[in-house]
């Protein structure tokens, strides 16, 4: 689990990832940035794997599969890192 950022990045939030877009389709990993408090998903979600599904607001809808069962979260772009080539 992340504690912590390295030194040149602490308090920094990187507007590039921000605002960055995504459509339908896209395969994402939630990787948790530290500097936005409220990062809207359970801290066992960190590193997996999903697909976007939808826009609500200013955040995504990324659907997860959680062992067997299909879990649908809502979460905020600057925690998404797309996968190219999944």
């Amino acid at each position: 689990m992340i504690t912590n950022k390295r030194l040149r990045q602490k308090g920094k939030i990187s507007l590039q990832k921000y605002f960055q877009k995504f459509t339908d389709g896209d395969n994402v990993a939630i990787v948790k940035d530290l500097t936005v408090q409220s990062p809207g998903f359970p801290d066992r979600m960190q590193g997996r794997t999903g697909v976007v599904i939808g826009k609500q607001g200013k955040s995504y809808v990324v659907a997860i599969n959680d062992f067997a069962r299909r879990k649908v979260y809502i979460v905020k772009p600057v925690h998404l890192k797309k996968i190219m080539g999944a």
